[in-house]
């Protein structure tokens, strides 16, 4: 019986430093968030004004530029998938793969060939296992990006969005990333960076519905929006990399939440069964002393006789 109370005893030990771990790490989620929230807020009125200006753009000329108009027979499509470099964050990695997929399907169904573009080690995991090809990845700045990396991201698709389908370019450009909606709700999205659809454009900048001003562009408006193209994709893919870094702090917080109160409940169980089999022991040392006082007592009887 001693035994079995020292092996609930280390057991307990074990799991009190586990949740001692996770309580920490959910801690240090907690602080990232607001700091990644912070970043989303920051770069969203640059990404709205940015779309403005493409949509005066694209409205005020009729030049047909890849960052606005769509091929006639479109055969070849880019996706660019963001997943986290860690886990320990429930199925956020997962679900991102999970939507990438659908799109992939969607668009092979289309009669498109789709290359893959990777962001984080979790998916170049997934498709490495997978043997599946991968145009290109990158690795190692998921938890915090800057828009250097976004930037870096973005270089490769831009020259594929420029390069014709015939030399290894592309006609469309797709990002699924995941979307931070609350610190309880994140969800995977899949968008059509390129072409831009001008009335996604517009209702996402606020111009739906206005009449925008006429403007004279120079020196042509295929230079304008050869200026904007860059731009505009690194803004969006970096306002994804914030937005998947919010959304993964907050599921590795659920998640290290979810483990330091299972940490707690397994400890009050191992507990009860320790107290348990203490009890038993006491019980037992008991009656052995009880039997034994009994025993001595009969010998000594026996013995006056």
């Amino acid at each position: 019986m001693g035994a079995q109370l020292r092996v609930y005893k280390r057991r307990i030990r074990s799991v009190t430093a586990t949740k001692k771990i996770t309580k920490a790490m959910e801690m240090i989620a907690a602080s990232r968030i607001v700091k990644a929230q912070r970043q989303v807020a920051a770069s969203t009125p640059y990404a709205t004004e940015l779309t403005r200006a493409v949509t005066a753009v694209a409205t005020g000329s009729t030049t047909k530029h890849p960052l606005t108009t769509e091929a006639e027979t479109p055969v070849r499509a880019a996706v660019l998938l963001i997943t986290s470099d860690r886990g320990l964050a429930g199925g956020y990695s997962s679900n991102a793969i999970k939507a990438a997929d659908q799109l992939t399907e969607r668009l092979r169904g289309e009669g498109k060939e789709v290359d893959s573009y990777i962001v984080g080690r979790k998916g170049v995991s997934y498709y490495g296992f997978r043997e599946r090809k991968v145009a290109e990845s990158w690795t190692g700045f998921t938890d915090n990006p800057t828009y250097a990396d976004a930037k870096r991201v973005a270089a490769p698709l831009i020259e594929a969005v420029r390069q014709d389908t015939a030399e290894g370019g592309v006609d469309e450009l797709h990002i699924v990333f995941t979307e931070f909606v609350s610190m309880l709700t994140q969800t995977p999205v899949q968008r059509r960076l390129l072409p831009l659809s001008l009335d996604e454009a517009a209702e996402e900048s606020g111009t739906k519905g206005e009449i925008l001003p006429l403007f004279d562009f120079e020196p042509s408006p295929e230079d304008v929006l050869d200026a904007l193209l860059p731009r505009y994709v690194e803004s969006r893919i970096y306002n994804a990399l914030l937005q998947a870094a919010a959304s993964k702090h907050a599921a590795t917080r659920r998640a290290m939440k979810s483990a330091t109160d299972n940490a707690g409940d397994l400890i009050k169980s191992l507990s009860r069964l320790a107290n348990a089999a203490r009890q038993a022991e006491i019980t037992q040392e008991i009656s052995e002393i009880v039997g034994g006082a009994s025993a001595l007592a009969d010998a000594t009887a026996g013995s006056d006789k």
